[in-house]
């Protein structure tokens, strides 16, 4: 038996799983926050010092808990960018998260390329302000000091890999991390160092993007770091999905993922072509709004919390005796309405009711998410089964809804902490591949996330039928969106 971590630094803090190479099963974990003070207003920094993901670290290792480790595995938040001098040296803090600040200079790209279909071609996706590209750019025209000595770029990711490498003149990073750089073609496998200098105005040097397998090295001590990857590609590692299998990701905002077996070319933006953490590929697409839709309508009902609208909308019934929500609060992204705001529909005197309104914002959020799957859908990508993250997931009026109008079985994983475990496994393939134990193309098997299984069943055609009345309604309110 090989002992194995995996290291997820997500943008809050830093948690590791200590595991058993041959099964998955978790021996011990880890757990820091990151010391990060919120700008003003609260939230989350656009900024961060690189430094406090590794005290963090440190904290989350702490007593004795990597000892007997023979590999690690790391997965960070992504669409991050830590700029680097020639020296390795920090120019400035990271550069974290959906950043409004790159709002502007996501256009100026779009623009400067000649459009949506041209970055499409390019790199699979279209500029958006979360983009390292787009960061790249806001850099360039608003610290142009900084833009000039940026001479290496990596992600949190890829950083950290090199610094537990004790900063070796070699880089590396994944096909997955390199995927959402916005200078990288999932469709090619190669960079495309135009569009760096095309953002910050003159070329950089790029970590070298090695296979999912692949080790980035080894510590002066012995200890294998493996290639790492983005936190969403370590997560869908770590839940063992496949071909046929989406993810919805339930936070404020919504994603749906897919494994496939091809990079997709989307121009209209809404899917952005990521690469996975086993040499196939993960399309996204995301939804503005999601369980803040929820949290908007418990604050406007008066219910205390969203178990209490949970409660409320089960009094209800599929259909919401004829209300419809359009969920676009903080307008939406999955139709492109970046303007837009939500719409109630079907008002009449028996549904002016809290509990059918409660029933319409989780049916309006799920059938939301039901048009971004469709989006995956109508390019090809086989969707039998849908694994359901996020809080909001045990929810039980989500979990009454979520098959019929998703149309498929749906899986409710116990939650865990799938990044790290994807990073283990990441950490397990690169060791015994070393060893030479292990076919490099074929990850180690182990034991899949343990869950709750939901069937559409007989609820399917109620479904369906409340799915086509928010498509009408979408399409009345806002035609050919989708």
């Amino acid at each position: 038996m090989g002992i194995v971590a995996g290291l997820d630094s997500s943008p809050d803090f830093t948690r590791i799983v200590v595991c058993d190479s041959d099964t998955g099963a978790v021996l011990r974990q880890g757990y820091a926050p990151h010391p990060l003070e919120s700008p003003e207003g609260g939230g989350r920094p656009a900024d961060v010092d690189p430094q406090a993901w590794l005290l963090s670290l440190g904290e989350a290792a702490g007593g004795g808990l990597l000892e007997g480790v023979q590999a690690i595995g790391v997965s960070a938040q992504a669409n991050s960018v830590v700029p680097l001098d020639a020296q390795g040296n920090t120019v400035r803090p990271a550069m974290v998260g959906g950043d409004k600040r790159s709002q502007v200079a996501a256009a100026d790209l779009i623009d400067a390329l000649g459009g949506r279909e041209a970055w499409a071609q390019a790199v699979g996706s279209v500029p958006q302000t979360a983009q390292p590209v787009t960061k790249l750019r806001w850099l360039a025209r608003s610290e142009p000091e900084a833009a000039a000595r940026t001479a290496v770029l990596l992600q949190a990711h890829d950083w950290l890999v090199w610094q537990l490498l004790g900063r070796p003149a070699r880089r590396t990073t994944d096909r997955g991390g390199a995927s959402g750089t916005g200078y990288w073609s999932a469709a090619t496998g190669g960079y495309r160092p135009d569009l760096v200098e095309l953002a910050l105005g003159h070329q950089a040097m790029l970590p070298e993007v090695i296979g999912p397998s692949d080790a980035a090295g080894t510590t002066p001590e012995g200890l294998l770091i493996s290639a790492g990857t983005g936190e969403t590609q370590a997560a869908a590692f770590g839940l063992g999905i496949g071909l046929g299998d989406a993810v919805v990701s339930l936070g404020a905002s919504g994603s749906v993922m897919a494994v496939h077996t091809e990079p997709l070319v989307d121009q209209s933006g809404m899917i952005t072509a990521l690469a996975d953490a086993t040499g196939m590929h993960l399309p996204v697409v995301t939804t503005l709004n999601a369980v803040r839709t929820l949290r908007g309508t418990a604050e406007l009902l008066g219910v205390p919390d969203l178990e209490s609208l949970s409660e409320l909308a089960m009094k209800s019934t599929p259909g919401s005796h004829g209300l419809v929500l359009l969920p676009y609060l903080e307008g939406e992204r999955t139709p492109n309405l970046p303007h837009t705001a939500g719409t109630l529909a079907g008002l009449r005197r028996e549904s002016m009711k809290p509990e059918h309104l409660a029933r319409a914002a989780f049916e309006g959020m799920l059938c939301g998410l039901a048009d971004a799957l469709d989006v995956l859908r109508l390019r090809g990508v086989d969707v039998r089964r849908v694994f359901l993250l996020g809080a909001a997931a045990e929810l039980p009026a989500v979990q009454a809804a979520a098959p019929a109008l998703f149309g498929t079985q749906v899986v409710v994983p116990q939650p865990a902490d799938y990044a790290a475990i994807g990073s283990a496994r990441q950490a397990a393939w690169a060791l015994v591949v070393s060893q030479g134990t292990l076919d490099p193309r074929t990850p180690p098997a182990w034991q899949g996330a343990v869950a709750q299984v939901l069937e559409p069943g007989e609820e399917l055609a109620v479904g369906q039928a409340v799915r086509q009345q928010f498509v009408s309604v979408r399409e009345q309110t806002h035609p050919g969106a989708l």
